[in-house]
């Protein structure tokens, strides 16, 4: 027996059998490298967005030729842009459940073609009937076009990538509502307040054709409709729409109306969320209120909107009304601000949100927007282009600063199959906040003007000696027919004058007020995205 085990333990010729070697682990598998999306696709996307964002500016040049046109009254001819905007707000949070009802690309590619269509009637309209439907029909298509936008983008770049993503989506978003009036005052001036529709086709269509060759197709869900949380949520919206866009014309709680638009939107708001708070198939799925950041972005995009919005209304009336510029000319008074934002966005997206803590970024926006806005409300009537547009551009460089980080850390923690509905949340808020601050604004400018004009009114008196040497240069004395409006034309001027530095104090400190929203803020767990404390 121990012959055998000695016999076996040897190979041929009486040598020990070789050492079986110990098999090599099996290399690691490689890492994958992150494929970026195709540019083509980043840029349908992002054009997508424009057209939705710079349709809410573009048409504002044009209002005074289209009130010609259709001979409409002022309070008539606001409802060629209300009507937009409050068929967009009440579409626009339901950019979630649409988009899993008939799919992303579906909704994208359905939703391009029926802006560009309506923005083709829009341009063909005969009477103020027809424009204020087709305007209702281009909100309803455009609606989903910007939170789209923002998801699809979200979902191409991975997270780290996040701030890259924001940045080419924000330089859409924040610098089409600039560029608009300009762009609007050229086509008006130049051609017919009917290119400002028509100028959507050739963007659109390019966008149309890229978006249908590289979007990926997505499963669509078989879902439950909620109807009544449908309802209550386009009521509430469509009544908070009404009562910001009517309140200032309708003197606000002194008309009947508004009060029973509040009251539908008090009601109808809270029976949504009490509702739908732990109702897993809720309209919204309103369990993205529990991510503390989601909440606290959403809030700071709604206030900024009150100043943007707000800041942006103000600026074609202090040019066109009370300092005279043509349409063109007043238009160019955006472009400043709108380049400096673009540079800046690049810049944050690319760079210093790697570099910085996202917080203090959106803190310093915030006060570098306040800055620009408040270095305004000194001016007087004798005011040059570059007075106008060096405070735009200290403006622009907070915008830039404000956006990227704030969105950045709001969608940190989102499921990117929630995407579309956080987007549909937030993009909303965005534009409720603007509608607020338009509709604030264009209040007090009418308060504070009056106000104004009747102090700077008690001061004409026999007593006033500077009344005798301005009535002389202009050939008059107090006795002649036209001094009195001469007079009155003066103090209407300077009344206004007053009025809009009060609203530039009110938009900066209003401004200003968001700061505290960054201390609700927490770092995102993912370090790659705000690697700085």
């Amino acid at each position: 027996m121990i012959r055998r085990l000695a016999a076996e333990g040897q190979g041929k010729g009486g040598k020990p059998p070789p050492k079986r070697r110990k098999p090599k682990p099996p290399p690691p598998p490689p890492i994958p490298e992150l494929q970026r999306p195709p540019v083509l696709l980043v840029i349908a996307v992002v054009l997508t967005a424009v057209l939705e964002v710079l349709d809410m500016t573009i048409v504002n040049v044009a209002i005074p030729h289209m009130l010609g046109a259709f001979g409409a009254t002022p309070d008539q001819i606001t409802w060629v842009l209300t009507s937009y905007i409050v068929a967009a707000a009440v579409i626009m949070p339901l950019t979630g459940y649409l988009s899993n009802w008939l799919g992303r690309r579906r909704l994208l590619l359905l939703s391009i073609s029926g802006f560009v269509l309506t923005s083709v009637l829009c341009g063909m309209a005969w009477d103020l009937e027809s424009m204020v439907f087709f305007r209702l029909a281009q909100g309803v298509f455009g609606a989903p076009l910007v939170p789209l936008s923002q998801a699809i983008l979200l979902d191409a770049f991975p997270r780290e990538k996040h701030g890259q993503a924001l940045a080419i989506f924000g330089m859409g978003i924040m610098v089409a509502p600039v560029i608009g009036p300009a762009l609007g005052g050229y086509l008006t001036e130049a051609y017919s307040w009917r290119m400002v529709f028509y100028i959507n086709i050739p963007l659109g269509m390019f966008a149309l054709l890229i978006s249908a060759g590289y979007l990926p197709k997505r499963a669509i869900k078989d879902i439950r409709t909620d109807w009544l949380g449908m309802a209550l949520l386009v009521i509430a919206v469509g009544a908070l729409q009404f009562v910001l866009d009517q309140g200032q014309m309708r003197d606000w709680f002194n008309s009947k109306a508004v009060i029973v638009g509040a009251i539908i939107a008090v009601f109808t708001t809270a029976s949504f969320f009490l509702r739908g708070w732990n109702k897993p198939d809720n309209i919204i799925d309103l369990s993205l209120l529990k991510d503390r950041n989601f909440v606290a972005g959403t809030i700071a995009i709604t206030l900024y909107g009150i100043s943007l919005l707000g800041w942006m209304a103000l600026m074609p009336l202090f040019a066109q009304r009370l300092l005279g510029y043509p349409a063109d000319v007043a238009g160019t008074l955006f472009i400043p601000r709108g380049i400096v934002s673009a540079i800046t966005l690049a810049v944050t997206g690319g760079l210093l949100i790697r570099i910085f803590d996202a917080r203090w970024l959106v803190g310093g926006g915030i006060v570098l927007t306040a800055v620009g806005t408040l270095m305004m409300a000194h001016y007087n009537l004798n005011v040059d282009f570059w007075s106008i547009a060096n405070p735009s551009m200290v403006s622009g460089v907070g915008t830039g600063l404000f956006f990227v980080p704030l969105t950045a850390v709001a969608f940190a923690s989102i499921a990117s199959s929630k995407y579309d509905e956080a987007s549909g949340v937030y993009n909303l808020m965005r534009g409720i906040g603007g509608s607020a601050g338009i509709a604030v604004v264009s209040w007090l400018f009418v308060r504070q003007t009056h106000i104004h004009f009747a102090e700077l009114t008690a001061h004409v008196t026999p007593f006033n000696k500077e009344l005798l040497p301005y009535l002389a240069e202009r050939g008059l004395d107090p006795y002649s027919p036209q001094a009195a409006p001469a007079i009155a034309y003066e103090i209407g001027r300077q009344a206004q004058m007053l009025a809009f530095n009060d609203l530039f104090w009110f938009i900066g400190i209003a401004t200003l007020l968001i700061t505290p929203v960054l201390f609700f803020m927490t770092r995102p767990k993912n370090v790659n995205l705000v690697p700085a404390h």
